[in-house]
This record gives C-alpha cells, sequence and structure tokens, in this order.
C-alpha cells in the first residue's frame, strides 16, 4: 500500500484540506479536528449531524491558526470567528481549540427522520468522536466510486485490505500507528456538501455490505512525518 492523499480537517465537520506531509503528534495530524464549533445554548460541539450546514464551510491551517471559509465568500479569522459563525449559522456558538476536556456530541439512530438521538462525551485534546481514533485510513478499493469527502478521513491508501490492520501497528513513514477499530458510519456522510447531493443510499449500502463500517481508526503509538508516497508496512506482532 501507498499513501495517495493526506487530509486533515482543523474544525469538527467543516470540510478540510489536503496536504502533502504533515506532523503526527499523540493527538492525531497537525491541526486535525483541533477546532470545534461550541453551541451555547446546549453545551455540545455541533456537528454535520444536528448543523448539516457546516459541511458547506472549508477550514484551513495558516501560520499555525484556523481560517474559516464560509459558502459566501467570507472569511472567519480568530479574532472574529464567533461572531461570523453565530451569524451565519443563526445561533449563538463559539470556535473552541480542543482543551483537556472532551467535547459532547449527539447522532441521530434514524437516518431516515433524524427524530431519536443519542449522546456522548469524546475524547480530550482534539475534537474526535471515539478515544480509540486519532488518525483514520481507509483504501481506495474500499472506497470505490465514493467521494473521500463524505468519510473525513485523513489517510487514503491505494490498494485494499485495511480492515485487516485492526489489531495491528502499521508503520507511515516514521508514524507507528496502533489500529484498534473499524469506523461505524453515521447519517453524516450521507448530507450534501459542496458537488455532493443527498444520498441515503450510501449509508444503506454501507450497512449492507460493510457491516456499517468503512475505513479503520488507530492511535499513535510513534509521532512523526507521514506523506503522500509513503509505503504502509504492517509491522509484526511482538
Amino acid at each position: 500500500m501507498v499513501v495517495t492523499e493526506v487530509w486533515r480537517y482543523p474544525v469538527k465537520s467543516m470540510g478540510g484540506e489536503r496536504v502533502e506531509s504533515v506532523e503526527v503528534s499523540e493527538l492525531g495530524l497537525f491541526g486535525d479536528r483541533r477546532w470545534g464549533v461550541f453551541d451555547v445554548a446546549t453545551g455540545n460541539v455541533l456537528t454535520a449531524r444536528r448543523a448539516p450546514d457546516l459541511l458547506f464551510a472549508t477550514a484551513r491551517v495558516q501560520d499555525g491558526d484556523v481560517v474559516v471559509d464560509l459558502p459566501d465568500g467570507t472569511t472567519a479569522t480568530p479574532a472574529d470567528a464567533d461572531a461570523v459563525l453565530s451569524a451565519w449559522l443563526g445561533r449563538d456558538v463559539e470556535l473552541r481549540a480542543a482543551g483537556d476536556v472532551g467535547g459532547t456530541y449527539e447522532n441521530p439512530m434514524d437516518a431516515d427522520n433524524d427524530a431519536d438521538w443519542v449522546s456522548w462525551t469524546g475524547p480530550g485534546g482534539a475534537w474526535h468522536d471515539s478515544k480509540w481514533s486519532r488518525v483514520s485510513l481507509a483504501s481506495t478499493s474500499s472506497l470505490g466510486t465514493w467521494d473521500v469527502r463524505r468519510f473525513r478521513t485523513n489517510v487514503i491508501v491505494e490498494g485494499a485490505g485495511e480492515d485487516d490492520f485492526v489489531g495491528d501497528h502499521v508503520r507511515i513513514g516514521d508514524v507507528e500507528l496502533a489500529v484498534f477499530k473499524r469506523i461505524d458510519r453515521c447519517v453524516m456522510i450521507t448530507r450534501p456538501q459542496p458537488g455532493l447531493d443527498r444520498d441515503l443510499d450510501l449509508l444503506k449500502t454501507i450497512n449492507r455490505e460493510r457491516e456499517a463500517c468503512l475505513s479503520v481508526g488507530a492511535l499513535v503509538a510513534a509521532p512523526g512525518t507521514l506523506a503522500v508516497g509513503d509505503e504502509v508496512e504492517r509491522l509484526p506482532r511482538v
């Protein structure tokens, strides 16, 4: 397997940016999910499950901080992000950097009607859903013709068989990842975003053919740098 694309998503649920190489720490890719849109009224970190408009904004890291580009061409910087995002979303929100305490998230149980919701608290340090996934990886074989942007996966590799990495360690560049889980998918992947229409059949297909999972999640066993063109090496068990 060879890395073909590397993505980071600075603000949870917003579009992200492709990079050629990136530093990776125990929190994941530098800048990935380091910021979230905090709903002042509910105390939750908003995701596209509850606020699908987030998918139409794009976030990028600039000089170590975050810049958000809105669909109308407005750019929100750290100095004015709270006011700009609140006006855009029509609710009182704050753009918050992740801290030691994880965020609280919500997910609808039914993709068709968004009626019943569950909530949970993620890990600290970055706005990740699961404490077992700081870096995500998917193969071109698993993705097929599906657009990678729907899944917010960090590392795309040419080949197949990433599900078999679960329980093992892999090395990419000088980064070592401990692969813990297959990543289960929710209604968010069906939401429309720039260039992509709503697609409820997508989630139904993944539920039916892939046991509701696409891509694998890993913790960082050894930090370093990974880049497009790096080989993915499966390490022997000890």
